[in-house]
């Protein structure tokens, strides 16, 4: 009896293996420190794990896709199950992706949850940073992970161009060609470096290669290097927080790692591949089949790239056809949409901290988040940009835009060229005036203090003025940005209308005579 006892409380092999390891390298109490650390419970600080858990599906997905696909561009005559290209000339690459799609078990569902994989890995990026910049957390000490963001950001989006190339079909082939103009648009240097890249006179024999090296080797290699440095200077910073009941400059309130966040953050990750595995499954996306292979002769109609170049596209589009010649060297008319705005676009993101932080004269530690209401001047900044970048990817399809409105491509491109500069600034306005209104509106209920739930009736702002006199208003005021607002909804449901009612053909009625 004694000796079933002692052999019960022997420790198992799992507790031992542990033990004799944490006697070589220490590794217990770094593990206790680990799992007791503290993260904030929003919802908000969520974004950053969807962008890598897509990240994640994109290196499991595109592992497999690595096994099937040829990045050769020999030519080839394709006799596979797709009828309408049987016959044809093609690429190997782009054989291979048909192949890929029509032979290959599970093949169309890998490459389709790889490509809403990417889409979606650049929009959490980019509302991740959203999420920072509007909150304030890229203020000090925090400078260098904004940094590593943006790098992400560039990164990812010449991950996805890359391997939105690959395929070699007629889509991607026009981009390619938008780009290698692009890059010869570079003043002084731009011959040599679209030599460089593209491995000679567009379209070269060695760019297949070189797009695949980078897409599936160097840049995701890049963005691995950024996030494990984004999670270390994360991990060794304590995280931001909201401002809340015991929430201080020097704790953080929230779940420990383990279980809770843990758990947590595992079932986003199952939830976010779920998502995409479903979009993968239902939603059609780059059927190349429908395109046809590249020919340099041929151009493919109503070409937009994913959205994450689509504000490039529209640059060029909107863009007025200025050449000038310097010194002997001509700057083409590519390089102001191409090369400038790009540029100044990703100077700023990366210059922001330091910027705001030079004008304000803030130069102290941050770790409470701001409210965007109590940043007007930032988060009007911050809009108005979005607003700027999101009317350049409509241009991007302003031949569709042109053609559903059954009016002419030259009035769109006009019109949008006039709403790039002018809707931007009045959506800024507006905001600027609503983050006002809403300090205001929120140091009046401090005034006046209602018990919860709150009680939805008006009351009264009194004004004293110096000489004593008071004035009271019996309801509020109407805020201007409300009014300006409820106008503009107007003026856009005005022009709406006339669209339609342009496009709406004339109705004819024939009548016929009754026979007696």
């Amino acid at each position: 009896m004694a000796d079933r006892r002692s052999r019960a409380r022997r420790p198992g092999v799992v507790y031992r293996l542990s033990h004799w390891v944490d006697e070589r390298i220490g590794a217990a109490q770094f593990t206790r420190t680990a799992l007791d650390k503290i993260f904030p419970d929003h919802w908000s600080f969520m974004l950053g794990e969807v962008a890598m858990y897509c990240f994640v599906v994109l290196v499991l997905t595109g592992i497999y896709l690595t096994f099937f696909f040829s990045a050769s561009t020999q030519d080839v005559v394709y006799h596979g199950s797709y009828g309408p290209l049987r016959g044809v000339h093609m690429s190997e690459a782009y054989h291979s992706t048909i192949r890929l799609s029509f032979d290959v078990r599970a093949g169309l569902v890998f490459r389709q949850i790889h490509h809403w994989a990417a889409l979606l890995f650049v929009a959490a990026i980019v509302t991740h940073l959203c999420r920072i910049f509007f909150t304030g957390a890229f203020r000090r000490p925090r400078e260098l992970n904004w940094i590593v963001g943006v790098s992400l950001l560039l990164l990812a989006i010449a991950n996805g161009f890359t391997g939105y190339s690959l395929p070699d079909d007629l889509l991607s082939g026009t981009g390619l060609r938008i780009a290698y103009s692009i890059v010869l648009g570079i003043p002084f240097l731009g011959t040599w470096l679209a030599f460089l890249f593209f491995g000679g006179e567009f379209p070269a024999q060695a760019l297949e290669p070189r797009l695949f090296v980078l897409h599936v080797l160097l840049v995701p290699a890049l963005i691995i290097v950024l996030l494990t440095a984004h999670l270390a200077i994360l991990w060794r910073q304590k995280h931001t927080q909201f401002s809340g009941p015991g929430r201080t400059e020097r704790n953080v309130v929230g779940s420990f790692l383990w279980p809770t966040y843990t758990l947590r953050s595992i079932g986003l990750f199952a939830a976010v591949a779920a998502i995409l595995s479903a979009l993968g499954g239902l939603a059609q996306i780059n059927p190349v089949w429908l395109y046809g292979p590249f020919k340099a002769p041929a151009v493919s109609t109503a070409a937009q790239p994913d959205w994450y170049v689509g504000w490039l596209e529209g640059a060029l589009r909107l863009a007025p056809a200025w050449r000038l010649h310097i010194f002997g060297y001509t700057i083409s008319e590519v390089f102001w949409p191409g090369i400038l705005l790009p540029g100044i676009t990703f100077a700023l993101l990366y210059a922001w901290p330091f910027m705001e932080a030079r004008i304000t004269g803030d130069h102290l530690e941050h770790h409470l988040l701001d409210s965007p209401r109590e940043r007007p001047m930032r988060t009007a900044i911050g809009v108005g940009v979005l607003t700027f970048y999101i009317v350049l990817v409509v241009a991007g399809a302003q031949d569709i835009v042109a053609q559903k409105l059954g009016v002419g491509i030259p009035a769109v491109t006009n019109t949008l060229r006039v709403v790039l500069f002018v809707l931007p600034a009045l959506i800024a306005y507006f905001t600027w005036r609503t983050c006002h209104d809403l300090q205001h509106k929120g140091a009046r209920e401090e005034d006046y203090p209602r018990p919860f739930p709150k009680a939805r009736t008006p009351y009264q702002v009194t004004d004293q003025p110096a000489g004593g006199a008071g004035r009271v208003t019996g309801e509020a005021r109407r805020s201007a940005a409300g009014r300006a607002l409820a106008a503009f909804g107007a003026a856009a449901a005005a022009a709406g209308a006339f669209f339609l009612g342009r496009r709406r053909p004339k109705k004819i009625v024939f009548e016929e005579t009754r026979k007696k």
